[in-house]
């Protein structure tokens, strides 16, 4: 795996080389498109404006138009030493708790992995973190943007997660959210009542994209039926729930889920048993 980005993190005095990985692995379906009258494949070209002729990648450059239309062409090199010590440094400005860092803020995770001759410091870091419970807050220049960031202690390792500015935020205070709703105790017991017995520990393992499979076997179905439209099911919108359904919805809810943890214990018991 390449480095995304090759640099170094500095705190107080301590300067550690790392490299930064991508942390992301998407798997989604890919789709091409086509024209739907000759089913021809739709291809997209870098055309001259001017000539209407296809250019190649290698004679393709950035430039920055003025207002008043006229340019400069920007080089990797400009992206470069326009901020030499940003382009090639994650200064972490401020630790603070782990707690206080909104998900709102998150973005893009990243790993950091030591560079040569930084492994002692690196793991000094990570382990002053995990021992203050902390998160380091900084910024890194990626390519053309610099972003807020995030480092943090994560298994073994550092993560660096890309942090959106609190300008990119929107406020809640344009939504349409209930000021006058209140709920009774009973609502609230129960509530938290089912909420504890849905309670376990985190496991993103168990949790797969079961939409993607379900497109895929329609995909298919269609190839089997020559790709023809496929009978249509009829589609029921949930109905919101009624105020006064909340107590006994609730109580079903909290029924149901206790049977289904009764039902999983049961068999284990019987094993135990039967050995």
């Amino acid at each position: 795996m390449r480095p995304i980005w090759k640099g170094s993190i500095s705190f107080g005095l301590v300067n550690i080389p790392v490299d930064l990985m991508g942390a992301e692995e998407p798997k989604e379906l890919s789709f091409s498109l086509m024209d739907s009258k000759d089913h021809a494949k739709i291809k997209y070209r870098r055309i001259n404006a001017d000539t209407g002729e296809e250019v190649p990648w290698k004679d393709i450059v950035k430039y920055y138009e003025f207002p008043d239309g006229s340019y400069v062409t920007v080089t990797d090199e400009d992206f470069e030493k326009a901020d030499p010590k940003a382009a090639k440094t994650i200064e972490i400005e401020s630790f603070i708790a782990a707690d206080d860092l909104s998900p709102l803020y998150m973005e893009k995770p990243y790993y950091l992995v030591p560079g040569r001759g930084g492994e002692k410091a690196y793991v000094l870091l990570r382990d002053a973190m995990l021992k203050t419970d902390k998160i380091g807050i900084g910024r890194v220049t990626i390519r053309t943007r610099q972003s807020l960031c995030a480092i943090m202690a994560c298994s073994e390792g550092l993560a660096l997660i890309l942090l959106r500015y609190a300008a990119e935020l929107r406020g809640m205070e344009d939504l349409s959210l209930p000021a006058d709703v209140r709920t009774t105790k009973k609502e609230l017991e129960l509530a938290v009542s089912l909420i504890d017995n849905l309670s376990e520990d985190w496991q993103p393992e168990k949790f797969k994209d079961e939409y993607e499979d379900a497109l895929m076997a329609r995909i298919e179905a269609k190839a089997k039926a020559g790709d023809q439209d496929l009978s249509e099911e009829e589609i029921t919108e949930p109905q919101p729930a009624k105020v006064i359904d909340l107590v006994a919805l609730l109580k079903k809810s909290v029924k149901t889920k206790r049977s289904a943890q009764q039902e999983t214990v049961q068999p284990k018991e019987q094993k135990r048993k039967a050995t």
